[in-house]
């Protein structure tokens, strides 16, 4: 009876290494932790590359450090999926299904965080499809092109409020300077109280100190602030 037992655990030993081993040989038969490693290296290096060109290239007031992680998360996150799904119909299936009950309650307040995003979700299909070369082709094309597009809108007009607190009987040499300095501009709003007057100005500028300066040289102008703004129409 020892004999017979000894010979059943031998064989159910052996069978669950077989299953075991056929586990293994299963999980690894498509793509080994090698190819994952590679696919998660180059979707690193890809996606630092967008968050860098998005900080360089960022022009509104306050910049979000988060956004930028995102873009990261984004590409990382979408190359093994793609890795994973491949050419496997009912998976593809079974992603668009899960992906179509999401929904992302974050609004993108500027049109240019959503190409960001697209772009980051595209380098992570390149990547997960294994193209590394065409990867990092495209990747630096669009980060030169972004970097040579934000040079010329630097050397343009930009849009920005000037906000002044002043003396009323100074509207008049207000007037006068912002005719000279700016070439044009648009009230946006203007409150007048007994302790003094405050206007909002919304203008184009090329040099943002010199109309400050200017307007501070103005006898009862009592503060000037000058803020970059993103406006849909332009003055």
């Amino acid at each position: 009876m020892a004999i017979l037992a000894a010979v059943a655990d031998q064989q159910l030993t052996s069978k669950s290494d077989i299953v075991l081993s056929n586990w293994w040989s299963e999980q690894f038969a498509r793509y080994t932790p090698i190819d994952v490693a590679q696919v998660l290296f180059f979707a690193l290096i890809a996606s630092v590359i967008i968050s860098l060109v998005y900080r360089k290239t960022y022009r509104g007031v306050l910049y979000n450090p988060s956004f930028s992680t995102t873009l990261i998360l984004l590409t990382l996150v979408t190359s093994p999926v793609v890795m994973a799904i491949g050419s496997n119909v009912a998976l593809s299936m079974g992603m668009v299904g899960a992906l179509s009950i999401v929904r992302f309650r974050t609004a993108v307040k500027d049109p240019i965080d959503t190409a960001y995003m697209f772009w980051s979700i595209t380098m992570g299909i390149l990547i997960g499809t294994r193209s590394y070369i065409i990867s990092l082709i495209v990747v630096a094309l669009i980060s030169a092109i972004m970097i040579g597009l934000s040079f010329v809108r630097m050397r343009t007009n930009e849009n920005y409020l000037l906000v002044l607190h002043y003396d009323p009987a100074a509207e008049q040499e207000i007037d006068a300077e912002l005719h000279r300095g700016v070439k044009s501009y648009r009230v946006r709003s203007k409150t007048i109280t007994r302790a003094g007057a405050e206007m909002t100005v919304d203008l184009r500028l090329s040099q943002r100190a010199d109309i400050v300066s200017h307007m501070l040289d103005i006898r009862g102008v009592y503060d000037a602030t000058l803020v970059s703004v993103q406006s849909e129409n332009a003055v």
